[in-house]
């Protein structure tokens, strides 16, 4: 039995493409979306920058921010908050969750079902009723707990 990261409890507001705002094409932003989801990283808007700016001399930083806005506003990406420092931008955009490194700064995506009955206890304890579930994890990789041991 495969395990499901979301409850059936979660609703999911439906897609209304009628309100929908109709964007003009953009090589840039399709580039942009390619190499988010060619990636299992979670890169800044500066670490995309700098890895599409070989390929394209006049692309700004303004420019990729821009346009980052519009791919997460659209929801074909999304932002993961990273806690520290700048935001990182997921191209992977199945429900899942992330752990965050504390020691590197690496978010990893981390596929768990969610836990059975949390979303009835929040709206039962807390009367708050949930679209989705998104859990972070913070801790160190195996990498930086093998070198915070060591220290």
């Amino acid at each position: 039995m495969a395990c499901e990261l979301y409850s059936p409890h979660v609703k999911t507001p439906p897609q209304d493409v009628t309100t929908a705002p109709r964007r003009n094409r953009s090589r840039q932003r399709e580039r942009m979306l390619e190499w988010l989801r060619a990636t299992d990283r979670h890169p800044t808007a500066a670490d995309i920058y700098v890895g599409l700016r070989p390929e394209m001399p006049s692309l700004s930083l303004a420019t990729v921010y821009r346009n980052l806005d519009v791919l997460v506003a659209d929801g074909q990406i999304d932002e993961v908050p990273s806690g520290v420092g700048a935001a990182r931008y997921d191209g992977n955009v199945v429900p899942h969750h992330h752990f965050h490194c504390e020691g590197c700064g690496e978010i990893r995506d981390v596929e768990l079902a969610i836990p059975r009955g949390l979303v009835r206890r929040l709206a039962g304890e807390h009367g708050l009723v949930s679209n989705r579930v998104r859990m972070s994890f913070f801790g160190l990789c195996p990498v930086c707990e093998i070198a915070d041991g060591f220290e």
